[in-house]
């Protein structure tokens, strides 16, 4: 099995924690780099498309 790219969030100040997000045989992986051994969050393309979509939306309405 080929190892995931991690791509850490563009809105990581540096030496904070952040959220790491890799796409890997349709599914889309989460994990939170101030525990990165801990949970992994699993989720779909279209669920996680829907997510970043809702928080967009709503940071334009702040």
């Amino acid at each position: 099995m080929a190892a995931s790219t991690w791509q850490r969030s563009s809105y990581c100040a540096q030496g904070e924690a952040c959220i790491h997000v890799a796409a890997h045989h349709n599914t889309i992986n989460v994990i939170e780099s101030g525990d990165p051994t801990g949970a992994t969050l699993h989720t779909t393309p279209a669920a996680w498309a829907a997510l970043i979509r809702t928080v967009k939306d709503t940071a334009h309405h702040d």
